[in-house]
């Protein structure tokens, strides 16, 4: 059994991995091309691999038909649909480069070649790689930087030469703008960090023996600073913007220090930080049993599907990333260069079933591995502060039964009006109210205070019981002297949400669960059975005794902002109970799988939190 009290999480710390000067740096790089993620051997391994190994042929023959299909498309186009960002061009161009990049290396074709020249010609042709939304720019460089090393051979001394000029102008030089502070994300803690140093950094290490005294500045630079939002993953390597942020902020993180090891031999320790080894673990506890996530803040619900744990798993040794991994690889052809066989040889079974994670505030529960139906709750205290974050803490997402009964809708639409600003909690979906949680006195206000942090106070995982209890005070601190949310699994069949109130005054309290089931209430409203099909969930409220379900649309409460444009939840209805006067409410609703035609389960026995 684990069972676990919070102590105090420290504060991140400042950079602590030293990082030499730009010469030095530079004074290691590798002579000669590739040394980007892989080197010549790994590309000559990977030719006969590609025709031994059934998975990686499988994956080569995908790749070879998503080549045939680019030869006939047009070049990327200088593209701003909506205003502000470049980022679907430059993530276009990037995944172009290294597919038709890895097809050349593996095959020597020259059509390959003369198709990655076309698209980096057309995109070096660009006015500008849209540096005010500086992603863009990155990325942009990264598909760069790969095109100039994977296919260096390849090139004329002119068209090397057209390719570091449109690095060095549109790119690295911008990184290093202080003056008109395009790079703001150098001290930032968050995604925009790592994909920014990332991409730059790829594109510096490309060039780095050309542009030394440039390249060389910005690595001594982005080495020190990549380490501020590195410090996020500690101590368990979970990530406070959610799943679909964790997926992008390592995805560039990975990348850096996998091309500092190839080009430098080292990366300096920066892959020993405290956190990072675990961050791994974070999609395998993050997802549900048939692959959807817990996406918490702005994120959807997709499958993670992530190369890079290929690495990782080789890196630390962790075969779980890599068998995760192999459960939901796409043949990306980062899976192709960094696949690996040691998640063939590991059993999932050994990994616990609940993971509670500190820093981020985040916890999962489930009932089995490798069993598609089986049941899974993940819950979510955290810190409203944080980047992307939405006012959801408390909120749940259930999966059961091969289905998921809570849910999180995601985020909106990022060009609504000032959806990063001051209009931000305005939104449906980004307030408490469009979450499974719980809402006190609705009105104009924020329906949890923006600045709250609220932890995991208890953690206990048994075979027969596990729970997480968060306070939640801070985030009702307007209206309560306490608020305590306690959910736990019972006998790995049922889940018990146990809600504790200490009104300042008496007060309105809504409790909200978001679904796409159809819901039916019974004649006395105090229980609901969902369905799905053939799938059913029976909620019951077990405390107070007068409580009541109801079924709501998910549109704002009567009373709070109704901002236009913002996203309409087609086909899903909330699951309410609404509670008048309330001082003191220990409000309890119990959740339960149905299978098969048996009797309404028993109810769970009234015990405070403090005695769970």
């Amino acid at each position: 059994a684990l069972s676990f009290h919070q102590a105090a999480v420290a504060p991140a710390a400042e950079p602590s991995v030293p990082i030499p000067s730009g010469p030095e740096i530079i004074s290691r790089l590798k002579k000669g091309h590739p040394r980007l993620i892989a080197v010549e051997a790994d590309f000559a391994r990977l030719k006969g691999d590609v025709q031994s190994q059934p998975i990686l042929k499988k994956w080569h023959e995908r790749l070879i038909a998503e080549g045939q299909k680019l030869l006939d498309a047009p070049p990327s186009k200088y593209e701003i649909p909506d205003g502000k960002r470049l980022l679907a061009t430059s993530r276009r161009v990037l995944g172009r480069v290294q597919t038709l990049g890895l097809l050349y290396r593996l095959d020597g074709r020259q059509q390959w070649r003369d198709r990655a020249w076309k698209e980096l010609a057309a995109a070096a042709a660009f006015t500008n790689w849209n540096p005010r939304h500086f992603l863009d720019t990155a990325e942009m460089t990264h598909a760069f930087a790969i095109g100039y090393d994977w296919l260096y051979d390849a090139w004329t001394p002119e068209q090397r030469k057209m390719l570091r000029e449109a690095m060095v102008e549109k790119g690295i030089k911008l990184a290093m703008d202080v003056q008109h502070k395009t790079n703001w994300w150098a001290r930032a803690r968050h995604n925009w960090n790592q994909v920014c140093n990332g991409g730059i950094g790829m594109g510096a290490l490309a060039i780095g023996d050309e542009e030394p005294e440039l390249c060389g500045e910005f690595l001594a630079h982005a080495l020190k600073s990549i380490q501020l939002a590195m410090a996020e993953f500690a101590p368990d390597g979970a990530w406070a913007e959610g799943p679909g942020y964790w997926s992008y902020a390592t995805t560039y993180n990975v990348a850096l220090l996998a091309a500092l090891q190839t080009a430098i031999g080292t990366d300096y320790g920066l892959s020993r930080m405290p956190g990072f080894a675990e961050a791994g673990t974070f999609p395998l506890f993050m997802s549900g049993p048939f692959g959807l996530s817990f996406n918490y803040a702005d994120a959807h619900a997709g499958t993670i599907r992530a190369p890079h744990l290929y690495w990782m798993a080789r890196q630390f040794n962790r075969p779980a990333y890599a068998w995760y991994q192999d459960q939901v690889a796409s043949g990306s052809p980062l899976d192709i260069i960094w696949h690996n066989d040691l998640g063939a040889r590991y059993s999932v079974e050994s990994e616990p079933l609940d993971k509670y994670y500190r820093g981020a505030e985040v916890a999962s529960f489930r009932s089995a591995w490798k069993d598609k139906n089986a049941l899974f709750i993940g819950f979510k205290a955290g810190d409203n502060k944080a980047n992307h974050s939405n006012l959801d803490l408390g909120s749940f997402v259930l999966d059961a039964l091969g289905v998921r009964w809570a849910e999180d809708l995601g985020s909106d639409d990022y060009n609504l009006p000032d959806y990063f600003g001051n209009k931000r909690w305005t939104y449906y979906r980004l307030r408490a109210e469009g979450h499974n949680t719980i809402v006190l006195n609705p009105d104009m206000q924020p329906d949890q205070d923006p600045r709250a942090a609220a932890r995991i106070v208890r953690f206990e995982s048994r075979p027969e019981r596990a729970f997480a209890i968060a306070d939640l005070t801070a985030a009702y601190v307007r209206n309560a002297a306490k608020a305590m949310r306690g959910i736990t699994m019972l006998g790995r069949r049922q889940v018990l949400v146990q809600d504790e109130i200490t009104a300042k005054q008496p007060a309105e309290l809504w409790w909200f669960m978001h679904t796409q089931a159809k819901i039916a209430l019974d004649s006395n409203g105090a229980t609901a059975t969902l369905s799905m099909g053939d799938k059913k969930l029976v909620a019951q409220i077990l405390s107070p005794p007068d409580a009541r379900f109801e079924v709501r649309d998910p549109v704002p409460l009567p009373g709070t902002p109704h901002p236009e444009k913002q996203a309409v939840n087609k086909g899903v209805k909330k699951l309410a109970i609404h509670l008048s006067n309330v001082t003191n409410a220990c409000l309890r609703v119990q959740l339960t799988p149905q299978t098969g035609k048996t009797a309404l389960p028993a109810a769970a026995t009234q015990v405070p939190l403090e005695r769970w």
